[in-house]
Formats: structure tokens, C-alpha cells, sequence
């Protein structure tokens, strides 16, 4: 036991550590998912949060030091993001023809998301930086924290709940979107986007191509309205 202690003292101070775990999480959470025949409850990005969850509380381990090792992945969620952009330009045709349709949708579905979120968690009692925290749940992990430090939020308690937010709507999507008979690839991607932003867009592309896509455009273009939409929407609750 005093010799696992000083190999784990030794091995927890190596940035490559968490990485590795990170890696191996996500490893055994899309392996969980394939076994499971595609259900959207068991989610790659959900089992791996679970994994490292549960390590970094056996382990004892702050958060502080585990992002040290794992930021490599963090630094990669833009140009990820970026890398959207293929399949877009392969689609350009018709994302431009759904384009109206789209404007309302992204509108209706960016004021909902910051609107409900700081009504419910004001009617709940929170306050302060936790509530402005809240505004940019929905948009996409870079831009939702740039957005929280800047209205005075929290960027970590943001992070967290961009990934509860986005894990969230990849496992309901699908079977409530089925649920409410939306049977056009367009709007279900569209939609995934604009609520679960890269995790929910995602998911989007393992269903259906074009969903992907629209998940896609409606991902990058909340995260510019919710960057105007957001400080707005604050000022009605300060």
C-alpha cells in the first residue's frame, strides 16, 4: 500500500496522467455506447464525466490539478468547432434555403434558453455570480465562459453546466423529438444545436447527416447571439 501511495504521489503530478484518463474515459464510454446499440442514455461523453468524476473523488484529487493535465482537450474545443465548417460549406445550398426559417428558430430557441434558465433559477433562490453563471448555459463550452466572465459570472460553474446542459439534450433529443413526431432532419438538428450546442451536435451526426449539419450552423450561430442576447436578458433580473 505505502508503495501504490508514492507510485500514485509520483504519477498524479504528471500532466499526461489526465490527460490519458481523459482519453481512456471517453475510450470506455463510446465503447459502453456501441454496445448498447446506439441509446442515447448511454451517452460516450456522459459515461466518461462519470468515470473521471468518480476517480478524481477516490483519488482525492482538485479539480485545479486534473484540468493542468487535461487542458489539451480543452484547447482543442475550438478548433473542433472550427472543423464544422466542412461539412456546412458541403450543405451550403441548403442551409441557405432554410435560412429564414432558421433566423426565427434561432431567436425563439436563444431568448428561451437564457430566459428560462435565469427565471428558474431566480424563482429557486439563486443570486449573484451563480445566476449570471446561468445566461450562457447553452451556447458552446469557449464562447459560454468568455460570456459568463464578462457579465461577472463564474466560468468554471458555466463549464459544468454547458457540459450538464449539453449532455442533457443528447440523451432526450432523439426519443422526444420522435415523441412530438418531428420527422425533418433539418429542424431536429437545428434544434439539438441551438439547445445542446457540441455535445447535443454531436450526438446529431451519429443519427442523421443533415442533422449534423444543422446542429451545427444553429451551435455556431447561438454562440453569437447568446453573446448579445445574454447581457440583455441579465439586466432584467439585476
Amino acid at each position: 500500500m505505502t508503495d501504490f501511495k508514492e507510485i500514485w504521489s509520483y504519477l498524479s503530478g504528471e500532466p499526461l496522467l489526465w490527460l490519458t484518463a481523459t482519453l481512456a474515459a471517453y475510450a470506455i464510454g463510446d465503447a459502453a455506447y456501441r454496445a448498447s446499440g446506439n441509446r442515447p442514455w448511454v451517452n460516450p461523453v456522459l459515461v466518461a464525466v462519470l468515470l473521471l468524476s468518480a476517480t478524481l473523488a477516490l483519488t482525492a484529487t482538485p479539480y485545479e490539478a486534473y484540468f493542468e493535465g487535461a487542458q489539451f482537450v480543452h484547447f482543442m474545443l475550438g478548433p473542433a468547432t472550427v472543423a464544422l465548417a466542412a461539412p456546412l460549406f458541403a450543405n451550403l445550398a441548403r442551409v441557405r434555403r432554410s435560412a429564414l426559417a432558421m433566423a426565427a428558430a434561432l431567436l425563439a430557441g436563444s431568448a428561451t434558453a437564457i430566459g428560462s434558465a435565469l427565471a428558474i433559477a431566480r424563482a429557486l433562490g439563486v443570486d449573484g455570480a451563480s445566476l449570471l453563471s446561468l445566461a450562457p448555459k447553452s451556447a458552446t463550452a469557449p464562447v459560454a465562459m468568455g460570456i459568463s466572465e464578462s457579465l461577472g459570472g463564474s466560468p468554471t460553474l458555466t463549464a459544468v453546466m454547458v457540459i450538464f446542459t449539453g449532455i442533457t439534450g443528447a440523451v432526450i433529443a432523439t426519443p422526444l423529438l420522435n415523441a412530438l413526431r418531428i420527422r425533418d432532419w433539418r429542424a431536429r438538428g437545428f434544434a439539438t444545436g441551438t439547445a445542446a450546442h457540441g455535445i447535443g451536435t454531436a450526438r446529431a451526426f451519429q443519427v442523421n447527416e443533415t442533422a449534423g449539419v444543422f446542429s451545427g450552423v444553429a451551435m455556431g450561430l447561438n454562440a453569437i447571439l447568446t453573446a448579445i442576447l445574454a447581457p440583455l436578458a441579465v439586466r432584467l433580473f439585476f
